[in-house]
């Protein structure tokens, strides 16, 4: 993890592709492996640890946790549950972008097809040649080895420029998109970069990068066999002139975790510009309006992270500032998922509420029940009418909604899903979705008011049926709502108060009413 980052870089995962295009797979009967694979499934799934004493030693974990190994006579295998001398493997990247895997102590290749898989052949084949199809969610954040700074869309300049100390924002997302063994980076307004460091709208052969991997970090390396890396004093990203990658041409994919704003009662966003406070007291959305949610993976609350690194924390009299350097109780709040509008409760288990000054206060026994009132500061119960000494007159306090926010997601203009069987894609015959697929398409989610639309690549827009199943060719949008329920996973609620799922036959249905695995989406 870098010194000035403020998420955890990505374990590699990946699908290895024969020269059949099919898929290593790894069984659970017996722990053997084969290359019969159609797609990039759970079984078809390795992750890339290496050596600790040799970075050039790698080791391939399958989705079992075992680790696949040759022997002296180039016999596959792929139980053994610690990697042993006979699972270290070299990575030989080819100039098209695959990778051959030699045994280290036998120095013997690996490959194969569907049954008959060996590491035995003296010289690199066909057969031992694999193309790397990454298995971890598209959307990032991209980290410069060398610079140390991230990756963000300069609109302005019409370029990605590489001279951010945090990823903050939607302009910091990057979507790798897949296609034919090669990846392209799109921008968050959907455009992509092209070798010479320009962005364009289409998708071409300039815009093609192959994927080299170097002591665990990545480079992109272009048609013309030279590789990306950020040049000049705000670090443009384009093709140098080098054709080995260096320090200069090494990234890291860091985890993107949602960022949001939020609107309090007042109308007014929530903010830290006014120093260690958090109050909802300013008109326009900035760096310091915006948080970072990150889901604590043990206790499934979430904490928010102001973009000085700071956390919300709960201190004394049940004030709400961003004094937190690391995660604590404190720091840890509740989300109770109200339609359009969100309630958070803090750690002393009380509502947190829009103060008359706009600064948060967890201090409400329950949503409206409350407010603070005007005069001496009193609280003052709803619907009760207090007389103004210095008036002479009544006043009638309604108890309102200050404990209600609205809560929008700020870094995801494009939407991936990918559950447990597969990413969402259209289907290739009909209006509704698979869940299923090994590759994803990218669908625009547009905010509502505290609700989402969904719009397909087509123009039409997301919708429930009333036979449940989600359909992608409506005319006029409807509303969905996003639950951030896991630490990376989000569940999506319907219109119909339904919950979206993979059903088993791989079909997108809005007919859940609890939330189970087949609900949550990486996104």
């Amino acid at each position: 993890m870098p010194t000035n980052g403020i998420n955890k870089a990505l374990k590699l995962q990946f699908g290895l592709i024969n020269y059949e295009n099919r898929y290593l797979t790894a069984e659970a009967f017996g722990f053997k492996v084969n290359a019969s694979g159609i797609s990039m499934k759970k079984k078809q799934i390795w992750t890339l640890e290496q050596d600790e004493q040799d970075g050039q030693v790698v080791f391939l974990r399958s989705h079992l946790g075992r680790y696949l190994a040759s022997d002296k006579d180039g016999k596959m295998t792929c139980g053994a549950e610690k990697p042993d001398p006979d699972c270290r493997f070299l990575i030989v990247p080819q100039s098209d972008g695959r990778w051959a895997l030699q045994s280290e102590p036998y120095l013997r290749y690996f490959g194969g097809s569907a049954d008959y898989l060996s590491c035995f052949a003296q010289a690199i084949g066909e057969q031992e040649l694999w193309a790397v199809h990454l298995a971890l969610h598209p959307q990032a954040s991209l980290l410069s080895v060398a610079r140390k700074r991230y990756a963000h869309l300069s609109a302005s300049d019409g370029e990605i420029s590489v001279d951010s100390n945090i990823p903050w924002g939607v302009d910091s997302l990057v979507t790798l998109v897949y296609l034919d063994g090669k990846y392209s980076l799109k921008t968050c307004d959907s455009r992509f970069l092209r070798n010479d460091g320009k962005l364009v709208k289409e998708n071409t052969n300039t815009t093609s990068f192959t994927l080299e991997l170097k002591s665990g970090k990545l480079a992109f390396k272009d048609c013309d066999g030279k590789y990306l890396s950020p040049l000049g004093p705000t670090g443009t990203l384009r093709s140098g002139r080098c054709s080995k990658p260096g320090k200069d041409e090494l990234f890291d994919l860091e985890e993107s975790h949602p960022q949001v704003v939020f609107q309090a009662a007042n109308k007014r966003f929530v903010s830290v510009k006014q120093g260690v406070s958090i109050s909802a007291n300013q008109d326009v959305e900035t760096d310091m309006e915006t948080f970072q949610m990150e889901i604590h993976k043990d206790t499934k609350k979430p904490m928010f992270r102001t973009n000085g690194g700071s956390y919300w924390t709960l201190v004394s009299h049940g004030e709400i500032q961003s004094t937190a350097t690391e995660v604590e109780v404190n720091t840890m709040f509740d989300i109770e998922w109200r339609g359009k509008r969100v309630a958070l409760t803090a750690s002393n288990g009380k509502y947190v509420c829009t103060k008359k000054n706009g600064q948060l206060s967890a201090v409400s026994d329950a949503v409206g029940k409350c407010i603070q009132a005007t005069l001496k500061g009193w609280k003052i119960p709803p619907q009760v009418h207090v007389q103004c000494t210095y008036h002479n007159q009544y006043l009638s306090l309604i108890a309102g909604d200050g404990e209600l926010f609205l809560m929008k997601l700020i870094n995801r203009p494009m939407l991936i899903l990918h559950g447990e069987n597969g990413f969402v894609c259209h289907h290739k015959s009909s209006n509704t979705l698979d869940a299923n697929r090994s590759v994803y398409d990218i669908f625009s989610l547009i905010f509502s008011d505290g609700a989402y639309y969904v719009k397909s690549v087509n123009g039409m827009f997301w919708y429930v049926s009333s036979s449940g199943l989600v359909c992608s060719d409506g005319e006029k949008p409807e509303d969905f709502f996003l639950e951030f329920l896991e630490h990376g996973c989000v569940a999506i609620k319907g219109s119909n108060g339904k919950y979206l799922r993979g059903d088993k036959g791989g079909t997108l249905m809005g007919d859940a009413t609890t939330v189970d695995r087949s609900c949550l989406w990486e996104y």
